[in-house]
C-alpha cells in the first residue's frame, strides 16, 4: 500500500511518462495483462490509455488491471492511468519512506 508521500512522488514521475499501450473495445484480456506484466517487469511505472470507443471508466479499468498484476493504482487522469509495481530484478525506482 503506497502512503500520500509516495503517491505524490510516482504522480511526479507519470508527468514525463507517455501512455506505452491502449486498452481498446475488447476490454482487460489475458493478453493484456501478459503485456503490462512484462511492462512492469521492464519499466516498474507505466501509463495506460484507455481508448474512448472502449465504453469502460479509466479508474475502474486502473482498479481492475491493478488487481490482476498485483500492482498499485497511482492515478487516473482522463482517458489515462498510472500503475506501479516494483520489479524483482529491475529495481529502477526508489520511493520515499
Amino acid at each position: 500500500m503506497l502512503t500520500g508521500k509516495q503517491r505524490s512522488y510516482l504522480k511526479g514521475l507519470a508527468n514525463k511518462i507517455d501512455p506505452i499501450m491502449q486498452i481498446g473495445k475488447s476490454g482487460v484480456t489475458e493478453t493484456v495483462i501478459r503485456q503490462i506484466e512484462g511492462a512492469l517487469e521492464a519499466r516498474e511505472l507505466i501509463k495506460i490509455n484507455v481508448l474512448n470507443n472502449s465504453m469502460l471508466e479509466a479508474k475502474d479499468t486502473a482498479n481492475e488491471v491493478a488487481k490482476a498484476v498485483n500492482a498499485e493504482f497511482v492515478q487516473s487522469i482522463g482517458n489515462k492511468f498510472t500503475i506501479y509495481r516494483e520489479s524483482r530484478d529491475n529495481k529502477t525506482i526508489v520511493i520515499p519512506k
